[in-house]
């Protein structure tokens, strides 16, 4: 079963950084790229992917690109996102998933399917 892990968010003002981690379980962690999406209020239903790693690639929306920096711990299971200069515009609920990246872009793998965690709150304040 895929157990996804995510912690760090925070109520901060706008300027100011947060670092969320993600700790992954109930899959082979070095058979799938790892990435972070959020959910904006009143996105019911919908998340956005914002940053997503494999082996040596790197995926960032247009939206956090200079801004937020993914990066792996594999041996530990576990992804980071670091945001700098949090707007209030990057206030959602964030989660982490297995992810594919191909082609300049990526999307959530089919084994995360009805296994998402309970994301972590960022909230940044203007």
């Amino acid at each position: 079963e895929v157990r996804l892990m995510e912690s760090g968010g925070g109520l901060v003002q706008a300027g100011e950084s947060l670092r969320l981690s993600c700790v992954a379980s109930g899959f082979v962690f070095d058979d799938y790229g790892m990435g972070w999406y959020r959910q904006a209020p009143g996105q019911e239903n919908e998340r956005d992917v914002i940053s997503c790693i494999s082996d040596e690639q790197k995926y960032y929306a247009d939206s956090v690109k200079g801004r937020f920096t993914i990066s792996s711990d594999d041996p530990k299971n576990t992804i980071y996102l670091q945001m700098n200069s949090l707007k209030p515009e990057d206030t959602a609920v964030y989660f982490c998933a297995p992810s594919v990246v191909y082609g300049g872009q990526c999307w959530s793998s089919e084994i995360v399917a009805g296994s998402w965690g309970q994301g972590t709150q960022v909230t940044v304040s203007s």
